[in-house]
């Protein structure tokens, strides 16, 4: 146990970088939760992309788009989302799966969403790099 105590009195700034790093998250975590509402993992929104034909909203800017996506993915970039925020937000009642590349800058989206009408809006949790972690097919056309 002493050598445990020695460690922490030595390394006391790692561990308080770590305790940060902990809230942090958790506070990202909650953040989101309490203002984006439910975020879709890669599995739910596979789930809801088979049962329910969301229209899936992909807000990368183009040359990333272009790299990968969803299929089917709509592409409205998120530096010009309003001006597809009409079209999109066309059929009130169909749900929508909003991503980016790490699942950060969708809520804000999400909102815009939400204030023009859409019942149904969900970001994915984790962007389009966790649904190709999750083994997920992209594709480039």
């Amino acid at each position: 146990m002493s050598q445990y105590l020695e460690f922490f009195q030595a390394h006391v700034g790692l561990f308080i970088a770590l305790a940060v790093v902990i809230a942090l998250f958790i506070g990202n975590e909650l953040h989101g939760n309490l203002t984006g509402g439910k975020r879709l993992s890669a599995a739910e929104a596979v789930r809801m992309i088979n049962d329910r034909d969301p229209l899936v909203v992909d807000i990368r800017p183009l040359p990333e788009f272009k790299r990968g996506h969803l299929l089917g993915a709509f592409h409205a970039p998120a530096s010009k989302f309003d001006d597809y925020l009409g079209q999109i937000s066309k059929d009130k009642s169909r749900p929508v799966i909003v991503y980016c590349a790490l699942g950060s800058s969708s809520t804000a989206i999400v909102e815009k969403l939400r204030k023009a009408g859409v019942a149904e809006v969900y970001p994915l949790r984790g962007g389009l790099n966790a649904w190709t972690m999750a083994d997920l097919p992209v594709t480039s056309k």
